[in-house]
């Protein structure tokens, strides 16, 4: 098959790291595949290194960015069309929210425009997570919504990274019910399962100045609004007082970084919570395999590929539940707590700081319920099934 991928951007992320390993394992199974992304602007590092010298083509459209502005974004949507022409594929999967609508509108207006000719461009977009949420105003949600239904019409198939994003979907009235199939995204497991030496779990704790008898509660997300780690500190100030061996990782980077460095030192916090800054992918293992509980408070996310990171790890995890999070995260593999509800998420870390044999039993449970579940060749399986049902 022909396929093309569009994404806005490959920043370090989930939904760019989904989409890499599909085009990979796609292009192995002998698929001519291309990925067309945007620029990586801003502070979160990006995955270009992953993506070049791979057996697909990577094309870059400089004004295909994530900000709305009608300056990039109609340049933007002529240059994909153009593309999508050239190209000429039987699948256009289209992934994040600025690609999805640009990619799903140039390839269903082409295929408007050519008709059933010699190619026919069947449209499959991925919901990583929605752009509406409970934390913006009423007027920017319906907005969106309105555009994702206009989308949804120019599209065959959904594929979500998790059974909550279908529900939200279609309560919204996006797509049908029939439209929809879930794939797990796909982590590359054997650097997870593969456990780290005694002497680099030593190496990465003294890099950061952590004790080799700390506890330490990571956490793995762009220092960014929404992404919690307000909750994180909230309950840091009590914790700390408490237990005198825990300490704070936030692996990350992003525009609060400066501001949470700035209050934690007012808050006499700056010797408890470490910061690493950002970490090339291939580090991220190690920093979980030397941490002892995975802490992630984000608000909004399809579902964080941190948690069966963590739990391929066998780490416990701690979670709001939110979205897809209850779909990995449970009693027998971690604590699952209400959004911003910072006593809960305290007395969910002090239960596991002080309780190692937990910690061991939760991460051995959660890492036998993800191994198949977020396998790369089961997710690709799921998709390249979706379309070859497209083009039959």
């Amino acid at each position: 098959m022909k396929i093309v991928h569009i994404i806005t951007r490959l920043i370090l992320g989930g939904a760019q790291e989904n989409t890499l390993i599909t085009c990979k394992l796609l292009a192995r199974r002998g698929h001519d595949v291309t990925l067309i992304t945007g620029p990586a602007l801003g502070p979160e590092g990006d995955l270009y290194d992953q993506a070049r010298d791979q057996n697909f083509r990577l094309i870059v459209l400089d004004k295909l960015r994530r900000q709305i502005n009608p300056a990039h974004d109609i340049p933007a949507y002529f240059a994909i069309k153009k593309l999508i022409r050239e190209l000429r594929p039987g699948i256009v999967h289209t992934h994040s929210a600025k690609a999805g609508i640009l990619g799903r509108f140039a390839a269903y207006n082409l295929r408007r425009a050519t008709g059933h000719g010699s190619w026919v461009t069947k449209v499959v977009h991925t919901i990583h997570g929605l752009a509406f949420h409970p934390y913006q105003s009423d007027w920017l949600n319906r907005f969106y919504i309105a555009v994702e239904k206009a989308a949804a019409k120019r599209t065959d198939f959904f594929i979500s990274v998790a059974d909550a994003m279908t529900n939200q979907a279609l309560a919204a009235g996006i797509g049908r019910p029939d439209q929809f199939v879930t794939a797990y995204s796909a982590i590359d497991e054997e650097d997870f399962l593969t456990p780290i030496s005694r002497q680099q779990r030593q190496e990465f704790r003294r890099r950061y100045a952590i004790p080799d008898d700390a506890v330490v509660l990571v956490t793995i997300a762009r220092l960014f609004m929404l992404k919690g780690h307000d909750y994180i500190v909230e309950s840091a100030k009590e914790l700390y007082r408490r237990f005198d061996k825990a300490v704070w990782l936030f692996v990350g980077d992003g525009n609060l970084s400066e501001h949470y460095k700035k209050q934690l030192a007012e808050l006499g916090l700056s010797g408890r919570i470490r910061f690493t800054g950002l970490l090339p992918p291939r580090e991220i293992p190690l920093a979980i395999q030397s941490s002892d509980i995975l802490v992630h408070c984000s608000l909004r996310e399809g579902l964080a590929r941190t948690l069966p990171q963590a739990m391929l790890c066998a780490k416990p995890v701690v979670s709001f539940d939110v979205d897809g999070a209850r779909e990995v995260v449970n009693e027998d593999t971690g604590r699952l707590i209400e959004p911003k509800n910072v006593q809960q998420l305290t007395s969910a870390c002090a239960e596991l700081i002080e309780n190692a044999e937990l910690r061991d039993e939760l991460g051995r449970a959660g890492r036998e319920s993800v191994k198949e579940k977020f396998a790369p060749e089961r997710m690709v399986d799921t998709i390249e099934t979706v379309y070859r049902k497209l083009l039959e």
